[in-house]
């Protein structure tokens, strides 16, 4: 009996076991009831894709982690792929806009891109970008040579945007959607800096001339698009594009002087402490960047003014930074892994073998333009071809107001649903980050060189010391 008794008791488990199993199978979707030591001996490859969304195969594993489980993946790979993308000599945004492809919807699913809270943290990150990015162009250090800065930032400016006007309009896009793309293309993220410091640099004024023009070209390349985007919204309206220059031109010095004076009061009341001092910036940069959308614009050029305004109304005081390490180390990142989300790759490929034009035109159109501002600039300023070739290296990698401003172009839709620019040219703009910036620093770290051994080093200015403080917080 004892014997008979266990064999039937052997076979009343195993009947139950087979049971649990099928169980299993058919509720795989609710991997949180089981433990994984119950799941992993049947799980099979055939089980974990998925293949009824948009016909594309995905991992549905991975759309069912627990939240913590998704959180801790998503900081491991914007750890590792950023720290990858250094050691490559790429600038950080380019591993955080890898870590958004693998996590996004068109591989791994982990993270959901119309969740509240990524897109919250990705729309906070998005104007902390243009912040911070506003925050290190320092007014005073545009005075100490402001002609030279402004001929050069017009230049500068001026010429890849006329560049790409030309190219946009030959594959035909709209004169709306060529304004953006190139203000896209005009702007600069001065990547080099850090190389130009460790030459020993900074003092030279062909550097102070070249940060100086940062400030207008990125300033003009918001304007365009806050131009452009309730064009294409609501349409070419003579009365409203006055309206909203009107504006402009109120909103601008209300932001940079009135603000400042704002920041200036708040900080004698509440203090400079890292509380307050964090406070008040993310309520001063909430502040413009609702007011840009209350009058027709958007909200990252508030946020641009509002890091101008506050580092004037800050000026000597050394401000708390725990605002700027939170923000590198997670709302930021966020807004560059979002950007990962939008890439297809179906989409990337088709456009680098179906439309080479879009992007070798593009990569012609930077360079190209880039090239002649500073060798106009160095003609009319009396600047060796080395210091040229300087001015051309330190202005040709694009990444934070490039991506910014693309992303925001991408998400405008008119009535009828048509994007202000269009996916091809949105990884044309990838292609453009990650090209632009390995090349960029190549080429600055060469041209240093050469400006080093040319000349002897000159006597520190007060923008140089000033500058040699600043760093991109972006990169």
């Amino acid at each position: 009996m004892p014997a008979d008794n266990g064999a039937f008791d052997r076979k009343r488990e195993a009947r139950a076991w087979r049971r649990r199993c099928d169980g299993m199978r058919g509720s795989f979707s609710s991997l949180e009831q089981f433990h994984p030591s119950e799941i992993y001996p049947r799980l099979s490859l055939s089980a974990l894709f998925d293949s009824r969304h948009e016909g594309r195969a995905r991992l549905e594993f991975f759309s069912h982690l627990p939240i913590l489980t998704s959180f801790a993946l998503t900081l491991m790979l914007t750890l590792v792929f950023p720290s990858l993308m250094e050691r490559l000599r790429l600038p950080r945004p380019v591993g955080y806009i890898l870590a958004g492809i693998i996590l996004g919807p068109n591989v791994l699913s982990v993270l959901n891109p119309d969740g509240k809270v990524v897109s919250f943290f990705a729309e906070l990150g998005k104007l902390l970008l243009m912040f911070f990015a506003g925050f290190e162009v320092n007014i005073a250090k545009f005075n100490a040579a402001r002609n030279k800065a402004a001929t050069f930032g017009l230049l500068t400016f001026a010429c890849p945007f006329a560049l790409a006007i030309g190219i946009a309009a030959m594959l035909g896009y709209s004169a709306n959607a060529c304004a953006v793309i190139g203000a896209i293309l005009a702007s600069h993220t001065l990547l080099g800096l850090p190389i130009v410091k460790q030459q020993r640099l900074v003092e030279r004024e062909v550097t102070v001339v070249t940060v100086g023009a940062t400030l207008l070209t990125d300033m003009l390349s918001i304007l365009v698009l806050a131009l452009c985007v309730p064009i294409h919204v609501r349409g070419f309206d003579p009365a409203g594009v006055l309206i909203l220059i009107a504006w402009l031109i109120v909103y601008v010095p209300g932001v940079l002087i009135g603000l400042s004076w704002l920041v200036e009061r708040l900080l004698a009341i509440f203090g400079t402490s890292r509380t307050s001092s964090a406070l008040i910036m993310l309520v001063v940069m909430a502040v413009a960047a609702q007011v840009a959308e209350w009058i027709g614009m958007e909200g990252i050029i508030g946020a641009f003014l509002a890091g101008v305004c506050l580092k004037r109304a800050f000026g000597e005081i050394k401000g708390d930074d725990s605002l700027d390490v939170m923000s590198q180390a997670l709302f930021i990142p966020v807004f560059f892994i979002t950007a990962g989300f939008l890439v297809d790759f179906r989409v990337f490929f088709a456009t680098l073998s179906n439309q080479p034009m879009l992007l070798f035109g593009v990569l012609a159109a930077l360079f190209g333009g880039k090239w002649l501002a500073a060798s106009a600039a160095a003609r009319m300023f009396g600047y060796s071809a080395a210091e040229r070739n300087l001015m051309f290296a330190l202005t040709v990698p694009q990444v934070a107001a490039t991506l910014a401003v693309a992303l925001v172009a991408y998400a405008t839709k008119n009535p009828a649903g048509q994007r202000l620019i269009d996916q091809p040219m949105l990884n044309a703009t990838v292609v453009l980050v990650i090209v632009s910036s390995v090349l960029g620093l190549i080429l600055t770290e060469r041209a240093a060189r050469q400006v080093k051994q040319a000349s002897p080093p000159a006597k520190p200015t007060l923008a140089a010391a000033q500058l040699q403080e600043a760093s991109p917080t972006v990169e």
